[in-house]
């Protein structure tokens, strides 16, 4: 596994948490970093992501202005900062590398996946 997920846990609605995924060994820093999440019985849901600079980010409608991406390229670090989350945030959240330098919202084009965080906001 090339990609760290961490920082998930539990959380009460309305409350916040930061993700973290690492690029131990720098071998994405021209990628673009997407992050994903899958709840159970339901497909995996692109939920943030950031060019290989950082100068664009995506987000779909459900978590606009409460998520936030960000990118630490000294670190090799992507980060997802959640705000306001409600219990339907409850999911395990993936990183993953896009096969570009940017970060579509099919995660078909995403070929290098970290093992996943448990997110689980309580109501």
């Amino acid at each position: 596994v090339q990609l760290q997920a961490s920082g998930g846990g539990l959380v009460q609605a309305g409350g916040s948490l930061r993700l973290s995924c690492a690029d131990r060994r720098r071998l994405f820093s021209n990628n673009g970093v997407g992050w994903f999440r899958q709840a159970p019985g339901l497909e995996r849901e692109f939920v943030a992501g950031i060019s290989w600079n950082g100068a664009s980010t995506t987000y779909p409608d459900s978590v606009k202005g409460r998520f936030t991406i960000s990118r630490d390229r000294v670190a090799n670090t992507v980060y997802l900062q959640m705000s306001n989350l409600k219990p339907e945030d409850t999911a395990v959240y993936y990183c993953a590398a896009s096969r570009t330098s940017f970060s579509p919202t099919n995660y078909a084009q995403y070929n290098q996946w970290g093992q996943g965080t448990l997110v689980t906001v309580s109501s």
